[in-house]
């Protein structure tokens, strides 16, 4: 069965419990393994080539909202308080359900820290954005760490 992209949502904890981040419109996660290459008079002329490093990282993208104020939405994070755990450099425990609807779906957990956090004032009717990548610090497990 196929997933919509609609249904993944990407949580991050604070205090007590796992907040969503929103308003999400995309989030990626992105894993990698570096490549180790070898070249030894045990196998002249062939590159030998082992698994290295693994590594990942979360992109996501969304509609910028008060999350911090007395008439903000404090339920969920958005730039406004992202940009305090940037600042402050915090690592924070991380959750990607695939699909909130399904409470057998797949999950992914782990710690990361904000590398990256842009925001987007446009003029108009155009809705305040922002952008951000969390790096990923350690192993991306299925199983909730804090359980």
């Amino acid at each position: 069965m196929a997933i919509k992209g609609e249904l993944g949502v990407i949580y991050i904890w604070v205090g007590t419990a796992y907040k969503p981040i929103a308003c999400l419109t995309s989030t990626s996660l992105s894993t990698t393994v570096s490549t180790i290459e070898s070249n030894t008079k045990c196998f002249p002329g062939v590159t030998k080539k082992y698994a290295g490093t693994f590594n990942g990282s979360i992109s996501l993208e969304g509609e910028y909202i008060d999350t911090t104020t007395a008439n903000g939405d404090t339920a969920k994070e958005s730039h406004d308080s992202l940009f305090q755990m940037q600042k402050n450099k915090e690592i924070r425990n991380w959750k990607l359900d695939t699909n909130v609807s399904d409470t057998t779906s797949v999950k992914y957990y782990g710690q990361a820290f904000i590398s990256d956090l842009n925001a987007d004032f446009g003029s108009g009717d155009d809705l305040a954005t922002f952008s951000a990548t969390l790096d990923i610090d350690g192993d991306i497990l299925l199983t909730d760490p804090l359980d």
